[in-house]
């Protein structure tokens, strides 16, 4: 086979197994993203339930407030009933009375109702802090493993750099030049197999002028229809064949 396809045989497969580590990566740090999203949305829940008793607690003074001015209103009323001369002022007083009770009745109600809320949120809190306080100690332990892994994916993506640079440095720069030149468009599938008389970058099946030049391997060839550099892998032919 020709050296310089090998040679660009040989940097294609660096650069696929460089560019591997990207989803990997990727993934790693999805891992941690999700959990620490989890996190947010537990915080965010547990500012909003503090909210809810925020303002339960202000509703509260507000009915606390306005029991006071009904049970004064109710005593002045007692008072003018006493003093009061005719049937009409008395009915209208009565009429004063039971407008303020009810007042009165709806006001405890709805204290009562607050505080039953105030203690619920109060509770779902604790809950949540216990939820945030187990994904923070999940959380402690994926950043630990995904940086370690992260440390591993760097260090085999160094070695690899280091071999790639060794090859590229004894490369003809002419030839990695048109490898650059593919692999822009193409990616990882610059250089790419034949299998069954076919490109394995475009999938169209190449003539057999074409197919007997990458048999021998002696020159560069690309495929007419793409333009990726093409080789042969003969094991895979022979099985083919048999």
């Amino acid at each position: 086979m020709n050296k310089h396809l090998e040679e660009l045989i040989e940097l294609s497969k660096i650069d696929q197994a460089i560019d591997a580590f990207e989803p990997r990566i990727a993934k790693a740090r999805a891992k941690l993203a999700e959990v620490e999203e989890q996190e947010s949305a537990v915080e965010r829940e547990i500012l909003e339930l503090e909210e809810d008793i925020r303002d339960a607690e202000l509703k509260k003074a507000k009915n606390d407030l306005h029991i006071q001015e009904l049970t004064e209103k109710l005593e002045a009323n007692k008072k003018k009933t006493a003093e009061a001369k005719t049937e009409k002022e008395i009915k209208a007083l009565q009429l004063e009375e039971e407008i303020a009770r009810e007042q009165l009745d709806f006001a405890n109600e709805e204290i009562e109702r607050l505080e039953n809320l105030i203690e619920t949120r109060k509770a779902e809190i604790e809950t949540k802090k216990g939820e945030l306080e187990a994904l923070k100690e999940k959380s402690a332990l994926l950043k630990e493993e995904v940086e370690k892994e992260l440390a591993d994916i760097e260090k085999q993506k160094q070695e690899l750099f280091g071999q790639k640079q060794e090859l590229v440095a004894k490369m003809s720069q002419k030839i990695l030049a048109f490898y650059d030149k593919i692999r822009r468009w193409a990616k990882n599938t610059a250089v790419v197999p034949v299998r069954k008389q076919a490109c394995m970058g475009c999938f169209m099946k190449i003539n057999d002028k074409t197919y007997a030049e990458v048999i021998k391997g002696e020159e560069i060839t690309t495929c007419p229809h793409c333009g990726r550099i093409l080789y042969l892998e003969m094991q895979k032919e022979e099985e083919t064949a048999e």
